[in-house]
Formats: C-alpha cells, sequence, structure tokens
C-alpha cells in the first residue's frame, strides 16, 4: 500500500513496475543490468477517490497521458531498488501536488496615494526630458 493521505492509499496492485534498461552513459554495467524502474498507473482504473481521479485526469501534466496513465521513468540510481522508491514518491508527491486548492485571487485596486505618487513621477519625468530640447535665443 503507497499511502497518499490519512484517508487514502493506492493498492500496489495497481501500479505496475517494470525494470529496463537505462540510457546514457556508464559503460558495462549499464548495457547488461535493467536499473531503471518504468512506472504505469491507470488513473481511470484506480481505486482513488472520484475527486483525486477527476482532479488528475483535468491537470495538464508532462507525466499523464491524454488517456489518462501515470508513466514516470526512474533512472537517477544505480540500483533497481533506489530507482523503484524514486519512482513511488514521484508518483506520490504528483498526486498530492495536483490536489492542493488553489487559492483564488482577489482583484487589489491601486490606493488614491499610489495613482498620486505614479502622475507625479510621471509628469517630473516629462519636464526633465522637455528640458533636453535645443536652446534658443540664448545669443
Amino acid at each position: 500500500m503507497i499511502e497518499i493521505s490519512r484517508s487514502v492509499a493506492i493498492p500496489d496492485s495497481e501500479i505496475e513496475l517494470t525494470a529496463i534498461r537505462a540510457q546514457g552513459a556508464g559503460g558495462q554495467h549499464v548495457n547488461k543490468t535493467s536499473t531503471a524502474i518504468h512506472l504505469r498507473f491507470d488513473i481511470k482504473a484506480s481505486s482513488l477517490p472520484d475527486a483525486y481521479k477527476e482532479r488528475l485526469l483535468a491537470a495538464s501534466h508532462h507525466l499523464i497521458t491524454s488517456d489518462g496513465m501515470v508513466v514516470i521513468k526512474a533512472q537517477e540510481y544505480r540500483s533497481q531498488e533506489m530507482n523503484r522508491e524514486a519512482a513511488l514518491a514521484r508518483l506520490v508527491s504528483l498526486i498530492q501536488e495536483l490536489m492542493v486548492e488553489q487559492k483564488s485571487r482577489r482583484p487589489t485596486r491601486p490606493t488614491r496615494a499610489s495613482k498620486e505618487r505614479r502622475l507625479a513621477t510621471k509628469s517630473q519625468k516629462s519636464s526633465v526630458k522637455a528640458m533636453r530640447g535645443k536652446v534658443r535665443g540664448g545669443e
């Protein structure tokens, strides 16, 4: 069981973990051992609460495919067990991150003093620029 929150957990049977060969440099070790982990989690077929499913399926995240499958590839570590833990941790953090309720923005208005300061600065800059012109009648 992977615990998401106090009341929500995912059974191990719903997560598909596959060991694959890692990409990149590494010499002989990387070419002959399957240390990378490929995690697949079907949101629609999971036992998550409906609110979680709706939120995850509505999110436009690079780890979630269009048909509602979470695909995570973990290959940071040289051992398969550490990569398995990293992949599961990334799945848990993805679900927790998407379940955080975003605060709605309350529109604010500029104060009267800030408007007056802005206009005063504006007129001051205007007068400075007006003074930059050619000097006339100085003969």
